[in-house]
């Protein structure tokens, strides 16, 4: 006898994103198991507004408030209410009918719906890797607390967390983190000097939307990464390693004490670790295309050149510094990848950016929720002096 889940509401926060449109393709191959109560978007009104009427949720947000009108106009003949702001987002996580929230949402706006949402003991489908980077430890006590499960939707943590089903109460010794090595791992210096965001935006094999895709291409997104690994799984940085492996097959994996090793393996396709985040703890079967070893007969390994790829080496000394440097770091770096995509500053300025922010920002080693609001304004304050300044 096979056990099927229940049929799951769940509230998709970003839906218009990258994330959150694969998330409602997963949603639409699978009607009888998940029910869409809420969606939201921040800008997208004319694809939240599509959405909406495709999958009726009970609700919707439009984080810009000067877009209301327009949802409310588009959405009059439809049985679905319809609010705006950033107060709204946070407040709607509550509705009774949601049991999981997908957090899609790029960056620092992701924080607060999520805390409000394991507050209202919602669990957690987490992409929003930001929200652990920013406050892992407020996080995390929280989900402890409130008893909520954060299930990783980020395509190298899922893999990890599946790994270590069933071996919990087993010591992890070190996990490896792949990295693709993003559209520059060839590249000399000089060369990246001269990176258009153009070029950047090109990922060699994932689809994701602008910030991500810069991350990546800086390898700031592997550092968010190695972050995210530490409060998720409790592990400290000397566990923690990063290898490049361009195929994108081998997610992760994890090394256990005893010397075995176990990895995840799949195409690289972001709907895979969605559907097992939405499904868990059940695997329901999909119609994805499945991975064939004969189209990959060769899978490469190769090291991380941390001293070119400057955010990596960055990041590992903010995990390791701890309190409000990872939050001081996300911010610096959020206002740095906006003025790359604006051609305001070079690809290797970035890292110089986000540096000279870390040296010009006082660390606290036990921030509280309010410590981190005010560290995320001040980085992002000083990140932007820093580059009117050059």
């Amino acid at each position: 006898m096979s056990l099927t889940p229940n049929k799951k509401g769940i509230a998709i926060l970003g839906s218009t994103g990258s994330i959150g449109t694969q998330a409602l393709d997963v949603v639409k191959s699978n009607p009888d198991l998940f029910d869409v109560v809420v969606l939201s978007a921040e800008n997208n009104a004319s694809l939240l507004i599509e959405q909406a009427k495709y999958f009726l949720p009970d609700s919707v947000v439009i984080g810009n408030e000067d877009k209301y009108q327009e949802v409310v106009k588009a959405l009059a003949n439809e049985p679905i209410k319809v609010y705006a702001g950033k107060d709204a987002l946070v407040q709607i996580v509550e509705h009774s009918d949601v049991e999981m929230v997908l957090t899609a949402m790029v960056g620092y706006s992701g924080l607060l719906p999520t805390i409000n949402a394991i507050k209202a003991g919602k669990n957690i489908a987490l992409a929003n890797k930001e929200t652990l980077v920013i406050a892992g430890e407020l996080i995390t006590k929280l989900a402890l607390e409130h008893k909520v499960e954060i299930i990783p939707v980020d395509s190298e943590h899922s893999a990890i967390f599946q790994c270590l089903a069933g071996e919990f109460h087993n010591i992890i010794e070190k996990i490896y983190l792949t990295a693709s090595g993003g559209p520059f791992r060839n590249f000399s210096n000089e060369d990246l000097k001269n990176v258009t965001p153009q070029q950047a935006l090109k990922h060699p094999t994932w689809n994701m939307g602008a910030k991500i895709t810069i991350d990546s291409a800086s390898l700031m997104n592997k550092g968010l990464e190695v972050i995210e690994a530490k409060w998720l799984f409790n592990i400290n940085h000397h566990q923690i390693d990063v290898i490049v492996h361009p195929q994108s097959i081998i997610h992760s994996i994890v090394q256990f004490n005893d010397g075995s090793m176990k990895a995840q393996m799949g195409l690289p396709d972001m709907k895979l670790p969605i559907h097992y985040a939405l499904s868990f703890p059940y695997r329901v079967k999909s119609d994805f295309k499945r991975f064939s070893f004969l189209d990959y007969p060769n899978l490469n390994f190769e090291p991380v050149d941390a001293k070119k790829f400057r955010n990596l080496a960055i990041s590992f000394e903010m995990l390791k510094r701890g309190g409000n440097a990872p939050c001081v770091m996300n911010a610096a770096n959020e206002i740095a990848v906006d003025a790359f995509l604006k051609g305001e500053v070079g690809f290797l300025e970035m890292s110089d950016i986000i540096e000279e922010t870390i040296n010009r920002v006082e660390f606290m080693k036990s921030p509280g929720y309010d410590d981190y609001v005010y560290f995320n304004a001040r980085a992002r304050e000083i990140a932007g002096q820093i580059i009117k300044k050059n």
